[in-house]
């Protein structure tokens, strides 16, 4: 008898995030091929793809300018090394992202999220070395998520993604989530309570602090947990009054996912570094860049010893450029922050009912980012509304019991509503 797809699966495969006791148990889906916001199984089944594939589908699967796009790069060139070398997909795509981040001034490639935030801090720390006064302490936000490699895992905050590699981490100081507030208690004020937290932090170590590390606006990872901008504000201004650097992890936040290009926008402040990936190819290829000031470049400009000595294979790959190039092409033609911002208001209409039912204890949302978190009902209960969205047609995203809504930006309004009204059923099925 032949094997099933899944049999085959389990025999062979190791999966990211997944306990495999249980891998078969849960019914997990076979996604055969994709079209626009659309998933289909091997069985035929389609499901509309609420997380856009992991928060990097941005025009949806198989976008034909896209697809055009990597098609024409494959008929010149594959790939080339960075190192020693350049070509024109990585200097248009520099020109593209610096257009689009005013006060950044020079972008260096990465893979993916966690080997730009490893990127980040190295230059971070060799930037305090170059500039005089070593530092090798990294502020970051309790609850913090920034990727799996060991740099991006010491500025986390996750206890149960990150304890375990603690004895292995980089020297840090955490402070509260500025996303955590207390029942009734303002974003306003819990912010306010974080920022002195962050203030005595600097005013205690600041000599020693190359870095605050931060997600800008909403931790993702931690159950979309949104923050006002008065913290972003204040981890700007104690940076400059300490001589640290600012770096901002837009990965999972860029790309218009809270309405503006870039989340950092909403406090009306610029980085000296940021992070960026997941939405930049549109979801295509695995790209990811660091961006950063003048002011950090120039302190490896000189001597050979003043070289950032970093890299990968694959840097700048030419098919993952093009990808990207042509989705910001797309962003630019559609006004992507405008539709963004449509896209979350709606969302917002839709999910007010749902926000007033007993079954949820809160919805957090910026832009698109949505975080519906529902009221315990026994183990699992978030992977359970899940799993009902997905009999309905719509594939959604557990994060312990908060459901994850992240869609495309250029969802219809009929998806929308399909999206929500399933989700709310789920709701109701499971959390009665």
């Amino acid at each position: 008898m032949m094997s099933t797809w899944l049999d085959r699966d389990a025999a062979a495969v190791w999966h990211p995030f997944t306990q495999h006791s249980a891998w078969l148990e849960d019914e997990p889906t076979v996604v055969d091929r994709a079209e626009g916001p659309w998933l289909f199984d091997t069985e035929g089944n389609k499901y509309l793809d609420g997380v856009s594939s992991l928060w990097v589908t941005t025009f949806g699967h198989r976008n034909p300018e896209i697809d055009a796009a990597i098609v024409a790069q494959l008929g010149k060139l594959d790939h080339s090394t960075f190192l020693g070398a350049t070509h024109t997909p990585g200097i248009e795509l520099a020109e593209m992202l610096l257009e689009i981040t005013p006060g950044l001034d020079k972008v260096f490639y990465a893979g993916d999220g966690s080997s730009a935030v490893e990127a980040g801090l190295k230059i971070a720390y060799q930037y305090s070395v170059q500039t005089g006064q070593p530092r090798p302490l990294f502020v970051h936000l309790s609850e913090a998520y920034h990727g799996d490699t060991l740099g991006a895992v010491s500025v986390g905050g996750m206890k149960l993604f990150h304890a375990t590699y603690r004895p292995l981490l980089l020297n840090t100081a955490t402070i509260g989530s500025p996303g955590l507030r207390a029942e009734g208690q303002t974003p306003e004020d819990r912010a306010a309570e974080v920022i002195a937290e962050l203030e005595a932090v600097m005013a205690e170590r600041g000599s020693e602090v190359c870095a605050i590390v931060l997600e800008p606006m909403v931790q993702a990872a931690a159950g979309m947990l949104t923050y006002h901008e008065s913290f972003l504000a204040a981890a700007r201004r104690l940076a400059d009054q300490y001589g640290a650097l600012l770096m901002v992890d837009e990965v999972a936040t860029g790309i218009a996912r809270t309405g503006p290009m870039w989340a950092h926008s909403h406090a009306g402040i610029t980085p000296d570094l940021l992070t960026c990936g997941k939405g930049i190819t549109a979801g295509y290829l695995p790209l990811s860049a660091v961006l950063a000031t003048n002011k950090v470049y120039d302190a490896f400009v000189g001597a050979p010893d003043k070289t950032f000595f970093h890299g990968h294979t694959y840097t700048a790959n030419p098919l993952a450029c093009a990808a990207a190039i042509a989705n910001l092409r797309l962003a630019k033609q559609y006004d992507l922050p405008a539709m963004a911002t449509a896209l979350g208001d709606h969302m917002g209409r839709l999910l007010k009912p749902l926000g007033d039912s007993p079954a949820v204890k809160e919805i957090r949302r910026i832009g698109t980012m949505t975080g519906v978190e529902v009221q315990s009902a026994g183990h699992r209960t978030g992977f359970e509304v899940c799993r009902a969205a997905r009999r309905r047609g719509v594939w959604l995203r557990p994060l312990g019991d908060t459901v994850v809504i992240m869609p495309p930006l250029n969802l219809e309004p009929a998806e929308t509503e399909l999206m929500i009204g399933a989700l709310a059923e789920a709701v109701d099925e499971v959390v009665r």
